[in-house]
């Protein structure tokens, strides 16, 4: 949902959902004090903005940020074959086995925004998901009729279906199948800030087809960041400080047409169904695995649950896109500022 101000040509491959950063005021100076590195990695284009400019051996950072990128997409990949695919069908057999050490991060983050979100977070729906048509690179139909809806949902699977014992894990569901499309890219980007830190970076944002992070500040200023509201156009715009994150969710970002109807990749784990009624959901956290999580968690829930569900999940600062309003919570409320063309933010007060 959030976008760089100003825009460039490469960015515009992210799609609506972009979410991407520079100084605020780095484009007013004769002699920029940032520099970007740009590059496809994780199945999207990435965007790091660094400062100070001429300070990092760029060549040897891009490197280093590809090269680990490629292995966590590999690793964690819910379709194509991978430690994640092996770990699945290993899960099926409900026998004990040693997991591959890159999949149990994924394993416990999962299990603890299953928990957080009273299970409408649920990345062990893998197979619903494939259901929908959402495990191929390019989503399509048919949806799934109601008898293989009403199969799936008779007896879903959960995360509390992993037992787990040290590194050896066991699947107790015959039809438990991971799917971490909205946590991954959270753990991703946090791994990719410890990289950076390690390698001596003041300040940096890091984008990764959407979804940001902070490492620091420029030394006189804030991030900026634009947010794009989901029919197009600048929403608003928000500044971040140092070690926030910044995740979104939307109806908008993978999906296809049938029969006249936008069948989206968010799937609420009660219907079976793509969630409805959120169009989009932002939200702003120090921890971006939380974030990403809670987006989606938000979108599940609905106009009317998603502020019991934000305060569930420690979330203080979150915007909704909803069919004729934009609503926020007083914390993300006082951060946003809205175009003069987009109507005011209602707040909306966390229980």
């Amino acid at each position: 949902m959030p976008m760089p101000i100003p825009l460039r040509t490469r960015q515009a491959l992210l799609g609506p959902i972009l979410l991407a950063a520079l100084a605020l005021a780095g484009c007013d100076r004769d002699t920029p004090d940032t520099e970007t590195l740009n590059f496809f990695a994780f199945g999207t284009i990435v965007d790091i903005t660094l400062y100070p400019a001429g300070a990092y051996d760029l060549e040897a950072l891009e490197s280093e940020l590809q090269a680990e990128l490629e292995i966590l997409h590999t690793s964690w990949h819910a379709w194509e074959p991978g430690s994640l695919g092996r770990t699945n069908e290993l899960l099926a057999l409900q026998a004990e086995f040693s997991a591959p050490p890159s999949v149990l991060p994924l394993i416990e983050r999962g299990k603890e925004m299953e928990a957080l979100s009273d299970g409408l977070f649920n990345p062990a729906l893998g197979k619903l998901v494939a259901a929908w048509g959402f495990h191929q690179d390019e989503p399509e139909g048919p949806p799934p009729d109601a008898e293989t809806l009403e199969a799936l949902l008779e007896d879903p699977p959960s995360m509390r279906d992993i037992e787990r014992n040290g590194v050896r894990l066991r699947g107790q569901h015959a039809d438990l199948q991971l799917d971490f499309g909205g946590l991954a890219k959270g753990l991703a980007v946090e791994r990719m800030l410890d990289l950076l830190q390690n390698q001596g970076v003041e300040a940096a944002i890091f984008n990764a087809g959407g979804d940001l992070m902070t490492l620091g500040r420029p030394a006189d200023r804030a991030w900026q960041v634009a947010i794009r509201h989901p029919q197009g156009g600048i929403l608003g715009s928000i500044e971040l400080d140092a070690v926030e994150a910044l995740f979104s969710s939307g109806d908008y970002e993978r999906g296809y047409e049938w029969e006249g109807e936008h069948i989206h990749h968010v799937i609420d784990p009660r219907t079976g169904r793509p969630s409805e009624g959120v169009h989009g959901a932002t939200v702003l956290h120090s921890d971006p695995a939380l974030a990403d999580a809670a987006a989606t968690t938000l979108m599940i829930a609905g106009p009317e649950e998603w502020p019991h569900y934000a305060r569930k999940m420690g979330i203080e600062a979150a915007l909704v896109v909803l069919d004729d309003r934009i609503e926020a919570t007083p914390a993300m409320a006082e951060r946003v500022r809205m175009e003069d063309d987009q109507p005011a933010l209602e707040e909306r007060g966390l229980p």
